[in-house]
């Protein structure tokens, strides 16, 4: 459903919501740019912006173990599997931050799960590996897309339209090592 042709914004907010696990409040997206002044205006539901934060950082952490097993699957190259550690470290730095905004919020982040269930039957090549990763970074993409358009203030939607923006660029990379047309269309959705 396209969030454009909601009637509605906070129709659109509820419902994006509640199909997506990674979004962020303006609240939060205020307090990641650093505009804690705007942050404080918009910031009457601080627990329901923790909340939602929550989410998006269960995200982040399950993005790094699936880096971790991509890369203790001895099945990535030397130069993929540096590539692979680069983008981990990047879901780390959003889990930090998301994890501090949390805690200004008033909330307590969520910690790594133990075991995730990840299709590891399924990971026997490189590619596997690969087009698993891309996977994520593609419902990354999909879910931090659904957000910018929710918030009322342009630096909120700039704030996380930042992390839009790795989490695209690691997807088109992906793409791009299996062989497939890194950016296949024009729009992103």
């Amino acid at each position: 459903m396209s969030f454009l042709l909601s009637p509605d914004p906070l129709s659109a907010r509820r419902l994006f919501l509640g199909q997506s696990g990674l979004v962020l409040s303006g609240a939060a997206v205020a307090l990641l740019a650093g505009r804690p002044a705007l942050a404080a205006r918009s910031g009457e539901h601080d627990a329901a912006d923790a909340q939602i934060l929550n989410t998006a950082l269960g995200a982040e952490l399950e993005a790094v173990a699936a880096y971790q097993l991509g890369a203790e699957s001895k099945l990535l190259q030397k130069p993929v599997l540096a590539l692979a550690t680069e983008f981990q470290s990047h879901h780390k730095a959003h889990a930090d931050l998301l994890a501090r905004t949390i805690e200004k919020l008033g909330g307590h982040p969520v910690a790594a799960k133990a075991k995730y269930s990840f299709p590891v039957d399924q990971l026997k090549s490189q590619e596997d590996v690969l087009r698993f990763a891309a996977r994520l970074e593609q419902g990354a993409v999909s879910a931090y897309l659904g957000a910018v358009p929710l918030f009322g203030q342009r630096e909120l939607a700039k704030a996380a339209a930042s992390i839009l923006g790795d989490e695209a660029m690691h997807w088109a990379v992906l793409r791009q090592a299996v062989g497939d047309v890194p950016v296949p269309s024009a729009f992103v959705s």
